[in-house]
């Protein structure tokens, strides 16, 4: 059993040995590790969100000690992480590490520093969820369950760290968060106040979305790239914005696919479930898909028999008359629905009146 043991082990060796070098890290300067990275996350959460987190009996009278130790225990864990990543940094692009210990301390700092405008944002965030979501009893109920806050509080964390140059240490912390909450943002997204994301799983947010305030998204919804644009050689070209942009007070509904770096959903726009979108919205307008037809079909095979159900309470759709393009970009009809800017004359008044309603900004 021990030869045998000792031949598979001589097998891995040699897989090892005769790499190029290009998918495996050893003999070098060490990466950032994961287990510290989740303790930084979890500490911070404690003083972002105080008596919620960690000693939830914290007291006034305990307060000061209590927020000092995590604050001592995140500047000490963060300033060695960043070390790593900056170290690791340095000798893959080939420079001095000469100043990799006061760039790391400096940002750990920085970090801390700005803890308490952060801290505003969340409640910001947590405000949002129960103003949209009747079923939250409260305040408490947001902060200690709801995973897409979590997944926003870990996302503004990493943001912070992503914003002064880090990659590694973003990355982890999202992607920790993206296996507890099922939502997946990338650290380098922008996102404005007051977001609220419902329920949460299979949410995925790209790296160049650009997201304004008082957002709300539901499960399922997709803000990715169309494409990916690449060089002359056939390389990828990175940096390009490949993610669409959601202006304030927009609402998208499950299952909706939005995609382009060029896509713009506009202020007050609404996205229904399940709807595919790789052209821009104008404002204060409404995209749904079409009601299907639903056949209902015995599942008593003797009978053979099927029945078609028409939606009840659904009028026929009339054909959209010849006149009318469904040109998004040039801010005409949209999935049956007619835009403000469209309506020019008395029926097209109409139409709005009954097929749009107007959302005014929250």
């Amino acid at each position: 059993m021990r030869t045998n043991l000792q031949t598979l082990t001589d097998s891995i060796l040699r897989s090892i040995r005769d790499n190029t070098g290009e998918v495996q890290h050893f003999d070098q300067s060490p990466l950032p590790e994961k287990s510290e990275i989740i303790q930084i996350i979890e500490e911070t959460m404690v003083l972002l969100f105080p008596g919620y987190f960690g000693h939830s009996e914290l007291s006034f009278d305990s307060i000061e000690q209590q927020i000092g130790y995590r604050v001592a225990i995140v500047f000490e864990k963060l300033q060695a992480q960043v070390y790593r990543e900056a170290r690791h940094s340095c000798k893959f692009e080939k420079k001095s590490c000469r100043s990799c210990e006061g760039y790391s301390s400096g940002l750990a700092e920085g970090f801390i520093e700005a803890l308490p405008v952060l801290r505003a944002r969340l409640e910001l965030d947590v405000k949002a969820a129960f103003r949209n979501d009747p079923a939250a009893s409260g305040f408490d109920e947001i902060i200690t369950s709801y995973p897409g806050l979590e997944a926003i509080a870990v996302f503004r964390i990493a943001n912070l760290l992503h914003r002064q140059g880090m990659r590694l240490i973003p990355r982890i912390m999202t992607e920790w968060a993206h296996t507890r909450t099922g939502v997946d943002i990338h650290p380098g997204a922008t996102i404005g106040d007051s977001f609220f994301i419902d329920h949460g799983t299979g949410v995925v947010i790209g790296e160049t979305t650009v997201i304004g305030n008082r957002v709300t998204l539901y499960q399922g919804v997709t803000l990715g790239a169309l494409n990916f644009p690449r060089d002359a050689e056939g390389n990828l070209i990175r940096g390009a914005k490949r993610h669409p942009t959601i202006e304030d007070d927009a609402v998208i509904y499950a299952g909706a696919t939005i995609l382009g770096g060029k896509t713009v959903i506009g202020e007050g726009a609404v996205v229904g479930g399940n709807v595919w979108l790789t052209e821009s919205v104008p404002p204060h307008c409404r995209v749904v898909m079409a009601k299907p037809d639903l056949r209902i079909t015995s599942k008593h095979e003797e009978i053979g028999a099927s029945v078609v159900m028409p939606a009840q309470n659904t009028p026929t759709p009339e054909k959209p008359r010849n006149t009318r393009q469904n040109d998004v970009s040039a801010g005409r009809c949209i999935g049956g629905v007619v835009c403000p800017q469209e309506a020019q004359n008395e029926d097209d008044k109409k139409e709005v009146a009954v097929n749009l309603t107007k959302r005014e900004p929250r």
